[in-house]
């Protein structure tokens, strides 16, 4: 009777298991909290930590400290691209001073001369080691370069701020904008190979 009753209840166990296949799977796909597996067989977030997730992503800092350091980063982070920009030559990302065809056509019109700015630099430095020497006639030498040096500056200064005025007035007759000398003139004084944005033209091109 025992033996009879338990064959009868394992026939019923596979005749439910064949009518209703989906069952396990579907028991098996869910999680303890009936949540769906999420990718690589974790289970989906929850709205609720999902948003929590979100709010520590956009935490403020803890202190004063690490926003100031985090604005620091960012502006080093923009400066960086900036000078990557103005090294190939992308416009997009140029500062607002060197944006613009007036701002492009006074840099090629500097570019394309020679000038005493450009070795401003270099002659400062044998000046200042030159005065180290404890030797008289030599401290008088590097003096009379230096006044030398600094009166062609100013007249060379000078004659490209008038000249960059009038190539400006003449090729770019609507144009009101200011500070085109200065900043020819600030151009200028930059060794040639550290001008940012790079030089277009070589010396002794037309512009």
């Amino acid at each position: 009777m025992f033996r009879r009753r338990s064959d009868t209840e394992s026939s019923n166990a596979q005749t439910v298991a064949h009518a209703d296949p989906g069952a396990e799977s579907s028991s098996s796909g869910t999680g303890r909290d009936g949540s769906a597996p999420g990718p690589k067989g974790r289970p989906t977030p929850k709205r609720s930590e999902a948003e929590q997730a979100r709010k520590e992503r956009r935490k403020p800092p803890l202190n004063k400290r690490e926003a100031m350091r985090k604005d620091r980063e960012r502006v080093k982070a923009q400066r960086a691209k900036a000078r990557e920009a103005m090294a190939s030559g992308d416009e997009r990302y140029f500062l607002k001073r060197d944006q613009g065809p007036v701002r492009k056509f006074i840099r090629d019109f500097v570019d394309s001369r020679r000038t005493v700015g450009e070795y401003f630099l270099p002659i400062i430095v044998i000046v200042l080691f030159g005065n180290f020497i404890p030797v008289a006639q030599i401290q008088l030498i590097m003096m009379a370069v230096w006044l030398v040096v600094m009166l062609l500056l100013i007249i060379d200064m000078t004659i490209l701020g008038i000249r960059v005025k009038r190539a400006v007035r003449q090729r770019f007759e609507d144009d009101q904008g200011r500070g085109h000398a200065f900043y020819a003139i600030m151009r200028a004084m930059q060794l040639r190979r550290l001008r940012l944005p790079k030089p277009a033209v070589k010396p002794g091109e037309l512009v």
